[in-house]
């Protein structure tokens, strides 16, 4: 007779509810784990190592290649690249985890240890998804499948490559990566033959696990989108290289106000003025977001301009102001503008609200410059004062904005008062003849921020002055007249006789008389003609004429035309610049050939 049906025992309840407690656990703190992480790899990485060994012995996880951003249409064809893959190998270590956590496997097993290193088995680097294949329905369809499934077994051999399958015993499963728009990728869970079987329950936790990682790498993918662009934003915002006046050095530092705050409204600047002179700037419009660095670029832009016109420092201050008024009611900023002459040895310095340079002088003594503080750009109805000081050759002045010296730890006085200590220790190590090294006293002025002693973005120019020897310089006056160029060239004759430099007579001459005989032609007051001796020869010819000289073509019937042609040709460089009260037409000529 056949025997009895023995029917199933019934499932403890008790002993389900703990699993299903276990499982929202494991669900709850996984996820937390993914969301902490902020690029692309951490989260991934996070996925793995939450599911790694708790869900799953092994995992693979593949990512679109390339991602796509926001409502970036995707690129063609669609391309799953393996991103990660983390495994358990064992070990003949103690049973114990990292961190002395327990860990449970069969009796006779080693303890099993991650090993990100190690393949989980045969798998292609690369898959193309095809339209209307088994991958791309799988795919499509969002929801993870088992293994063992008739879906899973045609789509996971086109995922891992051709003749690649899941090892013998293996149970698995296929999780698509859907984040807010589309599919960017798929992961593999698998777990060992000694393993319990994945339950149905279980592709719930896999569609949570898929969701979160999906969302997460959207995510990340915007910010690191974002990121770029605000990057890109402030080093275009920025000079990209600083220039080489004569007569000076310069560095500068710009520090973000953190790593997920790239941008920020604090700028300098180095602008080339006639006379071998250069301005100073630098700057901070309040906050650091898109908004004030876009304010930002504007002001800088600005102050280029009104520098090129050759205003007074206290005018440019002016007109900024005004532009700032331009641009909304709430758009503040300070700004120090300074212009220094390597001739006169001096420099002019005008404040609006910022805070004060610091001067170290050659023998180690610095000292905080007393300069009228002015008030913030973008009041408007304010006068802006400037001051003449003296700038002695071996000097170094630094211009940096409050993210330097002001933080929640201490106020900005108290913070320029440790600067300026900084800046003096600094220069006794280099001893009183000689000037610390410019790139690395701007290391070391960085230094004195503590950990987490920084709160804003930070704008830092410093300026070695070498200045220009009054022997190294010949200046004269002429008179508007036909006799100008021929005393011209004869006073150039004598003092290039004076510095040993004879050989450049020839060239010199020729390209003085041409830019001496177009400023006579327009100028109704003397015209005025200086020689600069440093690495290059610079000749500069100034009148009351604002005209700008162009360089044209002259047709062959034509009797002139041709003196800026040979200008560009002989000369090194060369240039013409509109001052206030008229124009200066300079060129350079290398010293040494």
């Amino acid at each position: 007779m056949p025997q009895p049906a023995v029917p199933a025992p019934a499932p403890d309840p008790v002993a389900t509810a703990r699993r299903e407690g276990d499982r929202l656990r494991f669900v709850g703190a996984a996820t937390r784990r993914i969301a902490r992480g902020i690029d692309l790899d951490e989260i991934v990485l996070g996925l793995c190592r939450a599911t790694v060994p708790t869900f799953s012995d092994a995992i693979l996880v593949y990512l679109r290649d390339p991602l796509p951003v926001g409502d970036e249409r995707p690129v063609a064809p669609f391309v799953l690249r393996l991103r990660r893959t983390d495994r358990l190998r064992l070990t003949d270590d103690d049973t114990e985890g990292s961190g002395g956590i327990p860990l449970q496997i069969s009796e006779g097993l080693r303890l099993p240890i991650l090993d990100p290193q190690s393949d989980v088995m045969p798998a292609a680097e690369l898959c193309e998804v095809r339209s209307g294949g088994a991958l791309s329905e799988v795919l499509r369809g969002v929801r993870p499948v088992f293994g063992d499934s008739a879906a899973a077994r045609a789509a996971l051999p086109e995922l891992l490559g051709a003749d690649r399958t899941v090892p013998s015993g293996h149970r698995a499963i296929l999780a698509p990566l859907r984040g807010r728009r589309r599919v960017i990728g798929a992961a593999v869970f698998l777990r060992r033959p000694d393993r319990a079987a994945f339950e149905p329950n279980d592709l719930l936790v896999a569609a949570q696990l898929a969701t979160h990682t999906a969302l997460g790498i959207d995510k990340a993918v915007l910010y690191g989108r974002e990121a770029y662009i605000a990057d890109e934003l402030q080093r275009t915002m920025l000079p990209e290289n600083l220039p080489q006046p004569t007569g000076v050095r310069l560095a500068s530092r710009y520090l973000p106000a953190a790593e997920t705050a790239r941008v920020g409204g604090d700028w300098y600047d180095a602008i080339p003025l006639p006379g071998s002179r250069v301005a100073l700037v630098v700057g901070d419009v309040m906050g650091h977001s898109m908004t004030s660095a876009a304010i930002m670029g504007q002001l800088r832009t600005t102050a280029q301009t009104l520098a090129g016109l050759d205003l007074p420092p206290q005018e440019v201050l002016h007109h900024l102001d005004e532009q700032a008024q331009r641009l909304g009611t709430d758009r503040m900023a300070t700004c120090l503008y300074a212009v220094y002459d390597p001739v006169s040895h001096r420099i002019t310095i005008a404040n609006a609200g910022h805070p004060p340079p610091i001067l170290l002088h050659l023998g180690g003594r610095a000292e905080v410059l007393r300069v009228p503080p002015g008030a913030p750009i973008g009041v408007g109805g304010v006068d802006f004062e400037a001051v003449e000081l003296d700038a002695p050759a071996g000097a170094t002045l630094l211009l940096y904005t409050d993210g330097l010296v002001e933080s929640r730890l201490r106020d900005v006085w108290t913070g320029i008062e440790q600067l300026r200590e900084r800046l003096a220790s600094t220069a006794q190590l280099t001893g009183p003849d000689h000037s610390p090294p410019l790139e690395a006293l701007c290391d070391d002025v960085l230094d004195v921020l503590g950990p987490g002693d920084r709160d804003d973005d930070i704008a830092l120019l410093a300026a070695r002055f070498d200045g220009i020897a009054p022997s190294d310089v010949a200046y004269w006056f002429l008179e508007p007249e036909d006799a100008a160029p021929g005393r011209a060239r004869r006073l150039a004759r004598r003092a290039l006789a004076r510095w040993g430099m004879e050989e450049l007579s020839d060239s010199v001459e020729l390209l003085i008389s041409e830019v001496v005989t177009n400023a006579v032609r327009y100028a109704e007051r003397p015209v005025t003609l200086r020689l600069l001796r440093t690495d290059v020869l610079r000749c500069e010819v100034g009148d009351d004429s604002p005209q700008l000289p162009r360089q044209r073509r002259a047709r062959d019937t034509d009797e002139g035309g041709r003196g800026l042609f040979l200008v560009n040709r002989l000369a090194r460089r060369w240039g013409a610049t509109r001052l206030s009260t008229g124009k200066v037409v300079w060129f350079e000529i290398p010293t040494r050939t």
